[in-house]
């Protein structure tokens, strides 16, 4: 065993012993009331803290929030483990036998040189493995959690749909659909059919993750950044503009943002 592995192990033990200790006789009164639900909604939000450390880049904050996913994983497996539902030991012989399983070029004999093929081989024992458990559902965009935020669960329905075949020929077909999704949103707006408008626009959003995909752009990834950059130019405005913020002429706001759009690119 290499000291890597020897080190993370007894990492693992220590932190086991401590959550056994939050949660044992005389531990803390806040930790001991948790439950497998009420700790679902801090796995989630440590899971987005972890992944803001990541774009980042800075290590020591990435390596604090990823413990705390960590953390957060453990104490609900050492919940589940006090009414005999499953304990970490089980969670983690799950997810290796997992990998083991879909990695066949890795630990069987099946031949993959490329991250396509390794992708399509992943979907097609998914399937198998749905199909021996009959009260999962089953299909090839099934497995997708359902409060995935929608334009990530729109790619990723994107990617699962094309490693079956169901895609464009070229990288064209996404675009061209885009402008066939549009004129659609087009004509709604001009109907004032909120229903209408409400389901075109949503066509757009789902055609644009395409483009994405094609072009190997993560649309959350993208949008995530747009978003950044929407918040440091207006704030620029906010900051020139002070109290005058509500009675300043859409003028004056945009020549403060055109402002700030080339400070950005002076960086």
């Amino acid at each position: 065993m290499n000291t890597e592995i020897e080190s993370g192990i007894e990492a693992l033990r220590a932190l086991l012993e401590v959550i056994d200790r939050l949660r044992g006789p005389g531990g803390c009164p806040w930790d001991r009331e948790q439950t497998e639900a009420s700790m679902a909604p801090h796995l989630l939000e440590e899971t987005y803290e972890a992944v803001e450390a990541i774009r980042s880049g800075d290590a020591a904050d990435t390596c604090e929030e990823l413990g705390d996913v960590l953390m957060n994983v453990l104490m609900i497996a050492r919940i589940a483990a006090e009414s005999n539902r499953f304990d970490t030991a089980d969670v983690a012989r799950h997810i290796t036998d997992k990998l083991v399983r879909r990695h066949p070029h890795v630990f069987g004999d099946v031949d993959a040189d490329n991250a396509e093929v390794v992708l399509a081989n992943w979907e097609k024992i998914k399937i198998a493995e749905r199909s021996a458990r009959p009260t999962k559902k089953q299909g090839v965009l099934s497995g997708l959690p359902v409060d995935l935020p929608s334009l990530l669960k729109a790619a990723r329905l994107g990617e699962k749909a094309a490693r079956v075949g169901f895609d464009w020929p070229d990288a064209d077909g996404p675009r061209e659909k885009v402008d066939e999704e549009l004129a659609e949103l087009d004509a709604a707006l001009a109907s004032g059919d909120r229903a209408a408008i409400e389901s075109e626009l949503g066509d757009v959003l789902f055609a644009i993750t395409n483009i994405a995909r094609r072009h190997g752009v993560d649309p959350e990834s993208a949008l995530r950044a747009t978003n950044h950059r929407f918040i440091e130019r207006f704030e620029y405005v906010e900051a020139n503009l002070g109290e005058r913020l509500r009675e300043a002429s859409l003028d004056e706001m945009e020549r403060l943002w055109e402002e700030a759009k080339r400070a950005e690119d002076r960086r």
